[in-house]
């Protein structure tokens, strides 16, 4: 169902479509608006008649308001995991996972919205107060990937709300009913209507509908590079703002003064955790020449040891990837990375047998031997598929770890201060680690990408609400 203007309704159209458990294909878990245009057009109406009113409520009840949806999430926290193992794939403890990030990140805007302060200047005018407020922008677009489903939209989602604007929300395709969960966990707190709609369907229908509306004042987006561009594209005659969170390429440096072991379970966990569907998960294993053997020997034994299952068993470490679009697309990048010379360590397709044969599970996949000329070395796969590039020295691996258009993210082992706070200053990316994840993120820092990997305003973090508001300056003549 849709939400638009406080009330779950079909869509206009009367057209659905059925949602298949990566896991098991024949399983439908459901049907979900295929939503026309009239849907995201009443939405947009919704949301624009119910800015004024939202805008007015003091700042203090709209907290009120978000905190108990957090409460909702901690109580349906079972459920949401649940749907959402079914619908994307991630093993149970990665969903549970996800909602708690998702209440730490509305914890952390909740209160970077009340701290909203506005500052005021001295003047050279006499008898004059000179201040700079910042305001509500009036109805913005959230466009939410499958991969972080309930994740995202808590991140976009709670300073948009707490600034005083009005959402129009579209959940991917993918993930259809962890959208509408978000959207009943919301509904219940109280959120008056209109402040909140979501509409369901096609995103190159119902997105680009609401991109191109000029009621929609800002556009936050998290998804591929080559969408994301359309966006900016197609926003950009109405001057609409856009944070975008895209694609990435993301270097782990390993040095040879490096512990090895603590290298290689990083590499492990960012390069397979929910499949490798991270944005920030490790494609690239960038390794000095001395330690390279014996990093890549841990890699794959780790790797080969990760228990490959649907999600909803406990001993699952690794769920399928989400979907047969995304199934089909990793393994044309592993065919192709076998015809270019890459060679293969484990891995390398599907996994067969009864537990398997109905979904989408990819083995763990590690390649070596990997050149920079390489469409692994170069492109996003979006899938559980490590390439390893041996290098002679630090300065190699720096090159080679900026070395393509994306910036998200990154990261370094080793116990070489000089060269940790080297390779923290010349890695372009938004995102970065010394003897860390190249997945680690909290709250209260801003998250988001250079290059190709990101544009606009950085999500979370102090810069999470600055984007949904607008600067005033204000001159008052007291005297």
């Amino acid at each position: 169902m849709n939400y638009i203007n406080g009330s779950f309704k079909p869509p206009t159209n009367g057209k659905t479509a059925p949602h298949h458990n990566p896991a098991r294909l024949g399983e439908i878990t459901g049907h979900y608006p295929a939503s026309g245009i009239e849907d995201a057009e009443s939405a947009l109406t919704a949301a624009q008649a119910a800015f004024p009113a939202w805008r007015d409520t003091p700042p203090i009840q709209r907290a009120a308001i978000l905190r108990k949806a957090m409460a909702g999430m901690a109580d349906r926290r079972d459920e949401v995991a649940a749907v959402l193992t079914a619908e994307n794939g991630k093993a149970l403890a990665e969903s549970r996972g996800e909602i708690d990030a998702a209440i730490a990140e509305m914890d952390f805007q909740i209160g970077e919205g009340l701290r909203l302060y506005g500052k005021t200047a001295p003047l050279s005018a006499p008898g004059t107060l000179g201040m700079q407020l910042r305001v509500p922008l009036g109805v913005v677009a959230i466009i939410s990937p499958w991969n972080f489903p309930f994740n995202v939209p808590g991140r976009k989602g709670t300073p948009a709300l707490l600034a005083g604007n009005t959402v129009v929300f579209k959940p991917a395709a993918l993930t259809p009913q962890v959208g509408i969960l978000f959207t009943e966990i919301l509904h219940d707190a109280g959120l008056p209507p209109g402040v909140w709609n979501c509409v369901l369907g096609s995103g190159s229908l119902i997105g680009n509908h609401l991109v191109t509306d000029s009621r929609v004042k800002a556009i936050s987006f998290t998804g591929s590079t080559e969408v994301g561009k359309q966006i900016q594209a197609a926003a950009a005659p109405n001057l609409t703002r856009t944070q975008l969170e895209l694609g990435g390429k993301n270097p782990l440096v390993v040095l040879a003064d490096a512990d090895l072991d603590a290298a290689a379970a990083a590499a492990v966990k960012a390069a397979y955790a929910c499949a490798g569907q991270w944005c920030t998960s490790t494609s690239r294993a960038i390794v000095e020449a001395p330690i390279a053997e014996a990093f890549t020997e841990r890699v794959v034994v780790a790797a080969k040891a990760i228990k490959v299952g649907h999600g909803t068993d406990p001993a699952t470490e690794m769920g399928p990837v989400c979907g047969t679009t995304q199934r089909r697309t990793i393994l044309e990048h592993i065919d192709t990375a076998k015809a270019e010379g890459a060679r293969l360590l484990c891995g390398g397709g599907l996994l067969t047998g009864p537990d398997y044969d109905d979904g989408c599970f990819i083995a763990p996949t590690v390649f070596d031997q990997v050149t920079p000329d390489m469409t692994i070395a170069r492109e996003e796969i979006f899938g559980p598929v490590l390439a390893i590039m041996t290098v002679p020295d630090f300065d190699a691996a720096l090159a080679l770890a900026n070395d393509v258009r994306y910036g998200l993210s990154s990261a370094i082992y080793t116990n070489d201060l000089s060269k940790a706070l080297t390779f923290l200053e010349h890695t372009d990316v938004g995102l970065t680690h010394v003897n860390m994840l190249t997945a680690h993120k909290e709250p209260q820092l801003s998250f988001g990408g250079v290059k190709e990997s990101g544009a606009g305003a950085p999500e979370a973090g102090q810069t999470g609400i600055e984007f949904f508001t607008e600067h005033k300056v204000a001159y008052v003549k007291y005297r």
